[in-house]
């Protein structure tokens, strides 16, 4: 599938809906070009709603730690939110649960930044 990014906002808290396979090619270089877009638009609030996202692999992961660096930074944050299996499996594997601050549970995630 695809990989899609689907902008939304809850206050000044951008909620991006990923889709499809998070993965070397199109995949990661897209949601790199998202991500910078919106970091130099000023968005330093960013949750990465994970739900369906099919797949991801080494690139992908490579690219929500730079999106976290980013933001890092600039004194923002991003946050993961509903993992899928592919995303979980991976998280777990790299042991990079102790990295990102994630969450099941969308409002649980936008109250976190306030």
């Amino acid at each position: 599938m695809k990989f899609r990014a689907v902008p939304r906002n809850d206050g000044d808290v951008l909620i991006l809906d990923l889709t499809g396979t998070l993965s070397l090619g199109e995949g990661s270089a897209t949601l790199r070009n998202i991500i910078r877009g919106y970091i130099d638009q000023g968005h330093l609030k960013i949750i990465a709603n994970m739900d369906g996202v099919d797949h991801l692999d080494s690139s992908g992961i490579g690219e929500l730690v730079a999106a976290y660096t980013a933001l890092k930074r600039k004194s923002g944050e991003l946050k993961l939110l509903k993992l899928s299996k592919a995303v979980d499996n991976a998280l777990l594997i790299t042991r990079l649960y102790t990295v990102f601050d994630i969450h099941n549970d969308e409002a649980t995630a936008v109250a976190a930044f306030h």
